[in-house]
């Protein structure tokens, strides 16, 4: 089952994102919906909000009214935690139940409008935000809602900001046109990204590999690796010591191929063996078991093991690498980053081996083009490998 975050400012057209994935077959589970069905009338959590703000938040027909209860809930701090508290386990107890009840191969659809405000984005498996421009935003509520245009501006502020919810996103819509224009592009999001990311997720297997090609910097290379790590640490639980992003997307203004690496760091390879199964549910399936993860001259192979998984995502394509804490590979990954983002000169002797090894895997595809690819880069890693130890000796703190 594929859990997809969806989220948007009020007035971006999320609901009609939400209707047009579930035109191609999406499970949708509305919070909005959820939170009204928790507190209709005959139910639990009406009785609990009568029970601690009185009868007058009743409408005269037994239902509750709406603003009557929010002049009390949101009157202070105070009001608003047993607001919380009170209705909070009650959608997320109901939520829990309706992702249960959907078939295991769905792609389901949450519609959560705060999700960027309360921390969502790590439980799920991609984020998608809608966006439009404020002026859209005010007009639409206007137009289609009734909200008065201060009343608009002042909701609209209240949210979480555009910048925090691109930071969030793992796929941004625009939608400052019509449903129209919007279509093709959720169309092309479910067929090319949303059901290869379910039937990976669910067969644990990675996405095809194609040819090794070095991309220009991405500036947001970084945040995307930000976005992995928050799900990773979900996954993990407190068996990782640490979760770092490394590798030549962690270098700002490197070229690379356009896949992230992230490490995550274990107390040893048990713990890795342990974690296999709770990282392959959230998505990232293990590709390999290495016992001596390319061992550098005069250490020992026996402390060069690790376990690799990748991305089940073929839109953002990430390995993730376990590894023991303290043990040379473990150490030399986040050194040779470190070595990197601090010498230029190291960063054009490491960019000019990586283009030699782009061109030796030219024409190639799949696992004959990491190949070449590597038969280029490995031995300069065993090169550098007593200069990078030597850089950490003089910089340690």
């Amino acid at each position: 089952m594929l859990r997809i975050g969806l989220t948007g400012g009020m007035g971006a057209g999320k609901s009609t994102v939400a209707r047009l994935l579930v035109e191609r077959g999406a499970v949708l589970v509305d919070s909005d919906v959820i939170a009204r069905e928790v507190v209709a009338p005959g139910t639990e959590g009406l009785a609990a909000l009568v029970e601690a703000f009185g009868a007058e938040i009743l409408a005269a027909d037994g239902g509750l009214d709406r603003a009557a209860l929010a002049a009390k809930a949101f009157a202070d701090d105070e009001s608003r935690k047993t607001l919380n508290s009170i209705t909070h386990p009650l959608v997320g107890k109901r939520t829990a139940e309706l992702i249960a009840a959907a078939p295991a191969d769905s792609i389901v659809v949450q519609d959560i409008p705060l999700l960027v405000e309360n921390g969502l984005g790590a439980f799920m498996n991609l984020v998608v935000v809608v966006t439009a421009e404020v002026e859209t935003r005010v007009r639409r509520l206007e137009e289609f809602r009734g909200v008065a245009h201060a009343d608009a501006l002042a909701r609209i502020k209240a949210q979480a900001t555009d910048e925090q919810r691109r930071a969030a996103a793992d796929v941004l819509l625009d939608n400052n046109a019509d449903a129209e224009a919007l279509e093709p592009r959720v169309r092309a999001l479910w067929d090319d990204r949303l059901v290869p990311f379910e039937h990976n997720l669910r067969t644990r297997t990675r996405p095809e590999r194609g040819a090794v090609r070095l991309v220009p910097a991405d500036p947001d290379w970084a945040p995307a690796a930000q976005r992995l790590i928050a799900r990773l640490a979900v996954a993990c639980g407190g068996s990782a010591v640490r979760i770092d992003h490394i590798g030549s997307t962690a270098v700002p203004g490197l070229p690379a191929k356009d896949v992230i690496d992230i490490q995550i760091t274990v107390a040893d390879l048990d713990v890795a063996d342990a974690l296999r199964e709770p990282l392959e549910q959230a998505g990232f399936p293990r590709i390999a078991e290495y016992d001596h993860d390319d061992p550098k001259p005069g250490t020992d192979p026996a402390r060069w093991g690790k376990r690799i998984h990748v991305s089940a995502d073929a839109g953002r394509r990430a390995n993730v690498h376990v590894r023991v804490d303290g043990w040379p590979n473990q150490r030399f990954a986040l050194s040779f980053r470190d070595w990197l983002r601090a010498e230029p000169a190291a960063r054009e002797e490491y960019l000019a081996v990586k283009q030699k090894a782009e061109a030796a895997a030219a024409g190639l595809s799949g696992e004959r083009a990491i190949q070449a690819y590597l038969d280029v880069k490995t031995p300069w890693f065993d090169e550098i490998y007593p200069r990078v130890r030597e850089w950490e000796r003089l910089n340690a703190k």
